[in-house]
């Protein structure tokens, strides 16, 4: 099961990029949102899962490091950090940095997922999941609901691809983590149930 997850979230990857290449004109960010969210809320926690317990996984390398709350921090930077206006026409006029700025959201996923994933962070690991649903949900209301485009051209067409946008981040990324939170609370509370008395 782990080896299908590792091969799922790996062939993932790709097809998000792709997406965000593909896509132009007048759907071009939501193409790019599209890949964001197949990055960090679909192949990332399907590679931590495929990865965990390994010699790969990033929690068993540096147990230190890789905390819910130090990824959760990272992942929020990455996220909003490529939502800057600037970043963002950079990653558009120069393509090349398309990869910089997916295998960033990919890693900053990965750390993520990995850390809570780790049976010793199951308690911290849901509040981390949940505050990461809670901060992409608002970065999705606020492009979404943005009364002007923030990103390349002005135009009724540029805003309503950056409102679809803002929609595809807040349903994919808010739930992805909301979901992975509750059903990691739900596993928390059936294990002290059964834990004896």
């Amino acid at each position: 099961m782990k080896r299908g997850a590792l091969a799922a979230g790996l062939a993932l990857f790709p097809l998000g990029w792709a997406a965000s290449s593909v896509t132009v004109g007048a759907w071009a960010m939501t193409g790019h949102m599209v890949a964001h969210m197949i990055a960090v809320a679909v192949a990332a926690p399907l590679v931590a899962f495929g990865l965990q317990d390994t010699r790969a996984d990033p929690a068993r390398r540096w147990p230190r490091a890789v905390t819910p709350s130090t990824a959760a921090l990272i992942e929020a930077i990455v996220v909003w950090g490529w939502h800057v206006p600037a970043l963002r026409r950079l990653v558009h006029d120069h393509p090349g940095w398309l990869i910089v700025e997916q295998a960033s959201f990919l890693a900053a996923g990965l750390l993520l997922w990995a850390a809570v994933l780790a049976p010793r962070h199951r308690m911290a690991g849901v509040g981390a999941l949940l505050v990461t649903s809670m901060h992409m949900t608002l970065l999705g209301a606020l492009i979404g609901l943005a009364p002007r485009p923030l990103y390349g051209h002005a135009g009724a067409a540029a805003l309503a691809d950056q409102q679809v946008a803002g929609v595809v981040m807040l349903l994919v990324g808010g739930i992805a983590y909301l979901f992975g939170g509750l059903a990691m609370l739900g596993r928390l509370l059936q294990h002290r149930g059964e834990a004896p008395a």
